[in-house]
């Protein structure tokens, strides 16, 4: 699912960039924006991986507003003028779309961008932690649980036993960032990276993970996820 944000001094613009998103398919409109200086101070706690920025707006351009944003969110640049067309592709953007925009165009933008996010999934995510802005390689990820202290955070827990808390972000959204191959829910509250698992019944995962207490984590499979964890499993 690509979840973007939009970006357009003219509201006029944005409710039909809206109006196109609304008929591609796995394509959500989050946030709309009409001020750069409002979107660069939200951006980076918003649930988004994709941005889409006109590039002619007063007092700031889309271009200078793109070399402020994460490198995980990817950026289709849209504006009247050819003449930005190379400087855009060298901050490395999905895309450059010519208004007046068309549907067919814009669906095309996005299935770069849906290609390029897919393979990003296999590598790393970003997002705001208890240390601030970072980085984490999903190779690196053991396990993850919902926070006891806020349920809205969740935490990470890497391979060599470091423990990151990653802020306000829920598990559906959680799960579109990581490798499915990789990772599977278990149960309301745990995700388990399948190379942490030592072995499984049908209620109960032994990982790999060890306790405070010396013992190897344990975690319940809740009903609802036995069958793809299964599967997963299996393959």
């Amino acid at each position: 699912m690509i979840k973007c944000v939009i970006l357009d001094d003219e509201l006029l613009a944005i409710s039909y960039l809206k109006l196109l998103c609304e008929q591609i398919e796995n394509v959500e409109v989050v946030k709309a924006f009409n001020d750069p200086k409002i979107f660069l101070s939200e951006i980076e706690n918003i649930d988004c991986n994709l941005c889409i920025l006109d590039i002619e707006m007063p007092g700031m351009t889309g271009l200078q507003v793109a070399e402020q944003i994460s490198h995980s969110k990817k950026i289709i640049f849209t504006t009247a003028y050819k003449e930005y067309a190379a400087e855009a592709f060298d901050l490395n953007v999905v895309d450059y779309v010519r208004k007046p925009i068309r549907k067919e165009r814009l669906a095309q933008a996005f299935e770069k961008a849906a290609q390029l996010l897919s393979a990003a999934k296999k590598y790393f995510i970003e997002w705001n932690t208890n240390i601030g802005k970072s980085t984490i390689f999903t190779e690196q990820i053991a396990y993850i649980k919902t926070s006891e202290i806020d349920s809205r955070d969740k935490e990470i827990l890497l391979i060599d036993g470091t423990v990151i808390v990653l802020k306000n972000l829920n598990f559906k959204s959680l799960l579109e960032m990581l490798p499915s191959k990789d990772f599977a829910q278990v149960n309301k509250k745990e995700i388990v990276a399948l190379s942490s698992i030592k072995f499984l019944t049908t209620s109960e995962i032994i990982t790999t993970v060890q306790t405070e207490e010396h013992q190897f984590l344990k975690l319940h499979i809740g009903e609802t996820y036995r069958n793809s964890l299964m599967e997963m499993v299996a393959k």
